[in-house]
């Protein structure tokens, strides 16, 4: 075999260097179970993983099998929100002027995530629902306001951020349907939803940070228990210690 170098002017070293890159299964392997625990990670931390976990392959080649299996994230196009106007927070002159609405989360004590729609009329801060499930889509939302709507009468407008439920065309054409106004706050501005907002901390202090719950239904039963209390005997400082109720009645 010397010889045979010799004559072809090859390096005997050279003949017998032995490839020591490990096959692309490896790679692919371990991508791929990475991949499956971290779905939503992109090509530059899931290198630094493999780097921490003591994978010396060069950042090309990783690259190169990181494409092969079509593993790019996918980036999902974003709707430009509208430029919003929405009318200065002021108190309405009478009950069904303009009621708030928005979205508040939490979990059980395994862990599982919940949401809540709360529902509250601006003019005596009045709630008037607060639904509580694990999703809460827009047809959700619209038939938990027409049920408000058949014991409470129908309102002027409602005043909403810009989640995805509130600018969904199914909520806008129900709304124009009903000829109520969707009065949209500025984005990342939620002061403009102040009333609501400061419903959600009293719900917030009073009862989803109060208790531990093990099932939704008890987040039910314990929501209603405290709306009660909120409407019908807990004072108002912005209503001249009245409660909700209370001031609707005097009104």
């Amino acid at each position: 075999m010397a010889l045979a170098c010799e004559v072809a002017g090859l390096n005997r070293s050279v003949y017998y260097y032995t490839h020591k890159r490990p096959p692309d299964d490896e790679v692919i392997d371990a991508l791929l179970l990475l991949v499956e625990r971290h779905p939503r990670w992109g090509l530059p931390k899931l290198f630094k993983r493999l780097r921490h976990q003591g994978k010396k392959w060069n950042k090309k080649r990783v690259e190169r099998v990181y494409n092969m299996l079509k593993l790019n994230l996918r980036r999902k196009g974003k709707r430009r929100v509208p430029t919003r106007s929405p009318e200065p927070l002021s108190t309405p002159e009478k009950h069904n002027d303009s009621w708030s609405m928005d979205f508040m989360s939490d979990a059980l004590s395994f862990g599982h995530r919940f949401r809540t729609l709360n529902i509250i009329d601006d003019y005596n801060r009045q709630a008037l629902a607060i639904e509580v499930d694990t999703s809460l889509t827009t047809e959700r939302v619209i038939r938990t306001l027409e049920r408000v709507i058949a014991w409470r009468g129908k309102l002027s407008q409602i005043r909403v951020d810009n989640g995805p439920e509130f600018t969904s065309s199914l909520l806008e054409s129900w709304a124009q349907e009903k000829n109520i106004k969707l009065e949209f706050i500025q984005p990342g501005s939620p002061y403009q939803n102040g009333f609501v907002e400061r419903f959600n901390r009293s719900y917030r202090e009073e009862v989803l940070d109060l208790y531990l719950f093990d099932s939704l239904q008890q987040v039910r039963e314990i929501t209603d228990e405290w709306l009660e209390i909120y409407n019908y005997e807990r004072p108002h400082d912005a209503l001249e210690d009245m409660t909700p109720v209370g001031y609707l009645e005097a009104a």
